[in-house]
């Protein structure tokens, strides 16, 4: 009984260990250099987020191809725009974003790359940026239709 209780123990620590640091750890040092947050600009000077849509069906595509869109975007706000992470709602779903603040009345885009390998039927996938705007989240969806790929 000790044996498993030791084991368990052991086998609990090292995963709590080889999770990483704290979130200071994570901190992308390259952001430190020209970066902007809330606590840098006041409540009637935000940045805000204009994309030309927020949507994109790719219609169908086959098994295997790997499909991409970029999303275009305006800073439409008062103050630098800055982007702190964009996520893929699964692995699929890959997206690129500016990593430099987006100064007033400037735009950008967001490149969505979406990988069918392994994947049929209707597909619906979602891209959620995280930024320095109220509110700090904004949704990119796709979708496409994934016919399999012929053998």
């Amino acid at each position: 009984m000790k044996y498993k209780l030791l084991t368990l123990a052991l086998f609990a620590g090292l995963t709590f260990s080889s999770c990483g640091g704290g979130a200071a750890d994570r901190i992308d040092e390259s952001r430190t250099e020209n970066s902007v947050g809330l606590s840098d600009v006041d409540g009637e000077n935000l940045p805000e987020f204009t994309f030309e849509d927020d949507y994109h069906n790719f219609g169908q595509i086959t098994e295997g191809e790997i499909a991409t869109h970029e999303f275009t975007f305006t800073n439409t706000g008062k103050a630098p725009l800055v982007i702190t992470s964009a996520r893929g709602s699964c692995g699929c779903t890959v997206p690129e974003y500016p990593k430099t603040p987006i100064a007033p009345g400037e735009g950008g885009t967001i490149k969505v790359s979406f990988d069918s390998n392994g994947r049929f039927g209707r597909q619906d996938k979602n891209v959620t940026l995280t930024a320095n705007t109220v509110p700090n989240q904004k949704i990119l969806k796709i979708t496409s239709e994934v016919l399999k790929a012929e053998e």
